[in-house]
């Protein structure tokens, strides 16, 4: 084991955002990947879970939990976080970066800092816990931040978002069977997402007391990976200070760009990176975001804000191509 490179371990390692998650890490230059736990998957090799890893790591799910490490990623259902903490014991010294979403709002005695680098990099660097934002929450708030930070939400936003199979997990279900997904549409969850809370509380960060109701229409796609959001609004902003007010945004930000042109899902799937777009018809405006569920809106970012809390260059061993055909 190197001592100059990150030790890190992985809980819950047996599910889409945990194999997303090993695929970024064992090619990562600066990490040593000491344990991959899973109770399920414990004592088998990683390849037969991950079959695209057959060949890269001869490593083996565990179910014992190693403190000799500097973070651990917390790859669990929603609501089980919480109670794995409760039940194991990590070092102080140990940075965690959990990706379910429940430490993400603020209360009283929650330690973790919302890790959306675009929003909160300098607090991620000195943090210890990270709670890594949800991918729907990811796409939307890139698409308003800009606007928020010159308090130029309107009172209503509109927003309609579709989202790849593999945002919801591994376990079968009604409406992640192929068949039942092949060539069809629908909604869920109107109007009630679970990661509208955290979109509020972002957006309060940057114009407190915003007047914004966002009226939020999900839907599952007929693809297996990805997010594109569309969102409308009314401003009395010109076309030409809405492209500067975003590209000045997020000019030093390294995986969120601004497009003139129109964007789509190919460009951003395999990859890091955040694209966003504006059109204007009179006072509507149209804002749409695209990024990849399981990287810039799940393991891509937690690798992210790993490499802000451990002092390296951003985009290190992030430099993802999209796949163009």
């Amino acid at each position: 084991m190197n001592k100059d490179k990150i030790k890190v371990g992985i809980v819950g390692g047996a599910g889409y955002t945990g194999g997303e998650l090993l695929r970024l890490l064992l090619n990562h230059p600066a990490v040593d990947l000491v344990f991959i736990h899973s109770k399920s998957q414990a004592n088998k090799p990683v390849y037969t879970v991950h079959a695209d890893l057959f060949g890269d790591t001869e490593m083996l799910f565990t179910a014992v939990i190693q403190q000799n490490i500097d973070v651990v990623f917390l790859c669990l259902g929603h609501g089980d976080s919480q109670v794995f903490l409760n039940e194991n014991h990590f070092d102080q010294s140990i940075k965690i970066i959990d990706l379910s979403q429940d430490f993400r709002l603020k209360k009283e005695g929650n330690p973790f800092v919302y890790g959306l680098p675009e929003l909160n990099r300098d607090l991620i660097k000195q943090a210890n816990y990270i709670a890594n934002p949800g991918c729907f929450a990811t796409a939307i708030q890139l698409a308003l931040l800009p606007l928020a930070n010159q308090q130029e939400l309107p009172k209503s936003i509109y927003i309609q978002a579709v989202t790849g199979s593999t945002g919801a997990g591994q376990s079968l279900a009604n409406t992640s069977h192929f068949s039942w997904r092949a060539n069809n549409l629908s909604v869920y969850k109107a109007f009630t997402h679970q990661h509208l809370g955290e979109i509020g509380e972002s957006l309060a960060q940057l114009q407190p007391n915003h007047p914004a109701m966002l009226k939020f229409i999900p839907e599952r796609g007929d693809f297996a990976r990805g997010i594109f959001a569309s969102v409308v609004m009314e401003s009395t902003l010109s076309i030409e200070e809405l492209q500067a007010l975003y590209a000045n945004f997020y000019e030093t930000h390294p995986f969120t760009h601004f497009s003139k042109e129109g964007i789509h899902l190919k460009q951003v799937v395999n990859t890091n990176k955040c694209l966003i777009s504006i059109d204007k018809n009179q006072d509507d405006v149209l804002i749409t975001s695209a990024i990849d569920n399981l990287l810039k809106g799940a393991a891509g970012q937690a690798v992210q804000n790993m490499n802000l809390l451990f002092g390296l260059e951003e985009k290190t061993g992030l430099k993802l191509k999209a796949s163009a055909f």
